[in-house]
């Protein structure tokens, strides 16, 4: 059974950071690209990110370019983001998910998903 947990959500003011992690199972992780997507409350799913499943290559959406990273620990089945410059309209649920390219994966791809709210 394909399995993604996501952990490292929570509170932060605007101008903070916070790392998101995932951590995967049931597929051949060493060999899946992988994606980040956020969805704010009664809004649609963006897609933020994709690194392929060497960890080498990285692609981000223009509204997180430059203040977030994604990367990867293949031995240890962990994706990561990290989240720097956080600001209000970053509020939203962030899920990992199985990378689909740059495009917002299936909803059965993702995981359930970690909080993140930016207020002061």
């Amino acid at each position: 059974e394909v399995q993604l947990v996501e952990s490292g959500g929570g509170s932060v003011e605007p101008g903070g950071s916070l790392r998101l992690s995932c951590e995967a199972s049931g597929f051949i992780f060493g060999d899946t690209d992988m994606s980040w997507v956020r969805q704010a409350p009664g809004k649609g799913p963006e897609w933020l990110s994709l690194i392929n499943y060497r960890g080498d290559t990285t692609w981000y959406a223009e509204s997180v370019k430059g203040r977030f990273t994604v990367y990867r620990e293949n031995a240890m089945r962990m994706l990561y983001l990290q989240m720097n410059d956080l600001q209000p309209e970053d509020t939203a649920m962030y899920y990992c998910s199985r990378g689909y390219s740059t495009y917002i994966p299936p909803r059965h791809y993702w995981g359930q998903g970690t909080q993140v709210t930016v207020s002061p």
